[in-house]
């Protein structure tokens, strides 16, 4: 690093608002969320979504309740606009939810943009062009004049356009890309230029998009941005004044609070902040935010670890066990004193009313209730007050090879606390090892869950494979037989002819070291199987140990799924 950076870097010029407002203001009202995990975070992933699941991230993205989905890059790609026309022809648009698409202010990716959304009943074309000045003197070598005729050239063709498709109800949307760089009189300029040749109306609004490209500056500075835009913008009334902060400075989402405050109605963002670079506008965060403010987002997020597991299959991104309000470990409190604190916090709750949900949310080092995310209360003031989760899943790792997801870290470090709890003293790795196989590998031997794996018989059909288990249910065994692409998914489907609907949301495998005091002589090795489960409402996991990993597998699931129905 530079001893003086001044030498390098010279600080973004404040915008001199001296009256300002928005330091004053409250957020009352969540603003018109535009989700664009589908196109600028996907367009970030080392590998990006192929169709399967780019639709399930649209389906889960709906289901949150966005009402704006930026779905693609029609004009970039085959993939992105045949993905565009499987949504509209294939009728997966709900009612209530328009779809937008990126175009450059460029005539050809214009009509190809166009193209893809033909058809649909309703679409956000979304166009851009740079207006900073080193993209105008160092990347286009392009005068004002010629960025401002640009961007009106590229809207009159998309309103040319728009006037074929009558079964299409298009609204326009423009960013000056690069806004933050941008003189804030030559960003007004081409936005006001850009709603006067849409013929911008209250009942027509055009929506300006001014985007931290970069993020060059703290929050205050874009607020002080957006408010004076906010002031001086023709056709206000007409204009739905947007957001779409990045994340280079990590200030994104005070940037997207301070930007509403400011007077912006709509923002655009990523779940968990995905996107180029350090990433977009975390929606998770800022949304969760503003709930924790007493204000409903609109957007449901009580069942945050689907969204996670969603979102971590579809980007193949991790969730950081710290991430706001999502992260594994945010509800878990590691410290002694934290969890004193948190215990008597629940005690005085459930003191004062039995009705506690109704109670204003007071405990302390938590923001928010866990439960309203669909997090239970048992991982926040279980782990580490003994050995803790840290250290029980050192030993397992370290002595037996066995390497628990962090969510089976937490529900596992639960039971281990019981046992200290109720026995003090210090546990072994041995120890740990037996209560880990008395909970997850043979539960049923404990007088546990009410399946017990007793065999199975695996055949190659059809391109796929047939699958006969035997299982003891509530203690009568049966067979039950299914088909599918491998030995798990011919097992779920087995559990469903008996009526027992399953869901593997996470599996994984690996060998293992003999548990202390067992004989290994014979060199035979051992595979250790985990999978996570959703079966009666419940998720939990469950555990196999076998020399052949496919009936590990199966024992692990029958092991799960005896566990969750035990629980439900």
């Amino acid at each position: 690093m530079l001893a003086n950076p001044a030498q390098k870097y010279t600080a973004f010029p404040p915008v001199g608002l001296k009256d300002r407002t928005w330091p004053d203001q409250v957020i009352s009202q969540p603003p018109v969320w535009m989700s664009t995990d589908l196109r600028d975070g996907n367009q970030s992933l080392f590998e990006p979504m192929n169709g399967e699941k780019k639709l399930r991230m649209f389906q889960t993205l709906c289901a949150i309740g966005f009402k704006e989905i930026e779905v693609a890059f029609p004009s970039a790609s085959d993939t992105d606009f045949n993905f565009v026309r499987k949504l509209i022809e294939e009728n997966l648009i709900p009612e209530d939810v328009t779809i937008e698409v990126l175009t450059q202010a460029r005539e050809h990716l214009i009509r190809r943009t166009m193209a893809s959304v033909r058809g649909a009943k309703t679409a956000i074309v979304h166009v851009y062009n740079a207006t900073s000045k080193p993209f105008r003197d160092i990347v286009f070598n392009m005068s004002r004049e010629e960025v401002r005729e640009m961007a009106v050239a590229g809207v009159k063709l998309v309103r040319e356009i728009a006037a074929t498709m009558p079964e299409t109800e298009v609204t326009l949307e423009y960013s000056p890309e690069t806004f933050t760089g941008t003189e804030l009189d030559f960003a007004l300029e081409v936005c006001d230029a850009v709603t006067a040749a849409w013929g911008a109306t209250p009942e027509r609004k055009v929506i300006l998009n001014l985007p931290t490209t970069v993020e060059l500056t703290t929050p205050n500075v874009y607020a002080d941005q957006i408010e004076w835009m906010h002031r001086h913008l023709a056709r206000r009334d007409s204009v739905i004044l947007s957001l779409h902060p990045h994340n280079d400075r990590g200030t994104a989402v005070a940037a997207a609070e301070q930007g509403l405050m400011a007077g912006a109605d709509r923002v655009e963002g990523c779940l968990f902040g995905n996107g180029e670079r350090t990433g977009n506008v975390d929606i998770v965060t800022l949304a969760m935010n503003m709930y924790t403010q007493g204000v409903h987002p609109g957007l449901d997020f009580s069942d945050i670890n689907a969204v996670v597991r969603t979102a971590e299959h579809c980007t193949q991104l991790p969730v950081h066990p710290r991430h706001p309000y999502a992260g594994d470990l945010v509800f878990t409190a590691f410290s002694g004193s934290h969890q004193d604190a948190i215990k008597k916090g629940f005690a005085a709750r459930n003191s004062r009313c039995s009705e506690a949900s109704e109670q204003l949310w007071n405990v302390p080092y938590l923001p928010i209730d866990p439960a309203d995310l669909g997090r239970s209360y048992d991982s926040v003031i279980r782990v580490n007050s003994q050995s803790g989760k840290g250290g029980v899943a050192y030993l397992l790792e370290t002595d037996f090879g066995v390497v628990m997801p962090r969510r089976m870290q937490i529900e596992f470090s639960a039971v281990v606390q019981q046992v200290t709890d109720t026995q003090g003293g210090e546990l072994s790795s041995a120890d740990i090892w037996r209560i880990f196989s008395a909970t997850y590998v043979n539960p049923a031997e404990a007088g546990g869950p009410d399946i017990a794996y007793r065999g199975h018989h695996l055949a190659e059909q059809d391109g796929g494979q047939t699958l006969a288990l035997t299982v003891a249910i509530d203690g009568q065994e049966r067979v039950l037989t299914g088909h599918g692409n491998g030995p798990i998914h011919a097992a779920v489907q087995a559990f469903a002819s008996a009526g027992i609907a399953v869901e593997v949301h996470h599996y994984e495998e690996r060998s293992m070291a003999s548990p202390q005091g067992q004989d290994d002589s014979s060199g035979s090795a051992r595979a250790c199987a985990i999978v996570e489960v959703g079966c009666g409402g419940r998720a939990t996991f469950g555990a196999g140990v076998d020399a052949n990993i496919v009936t590990a597998s199966l024992r692990a699931l029958c092991s799960g799924v005896g566990r969750a129905r035990r629980a439900a």
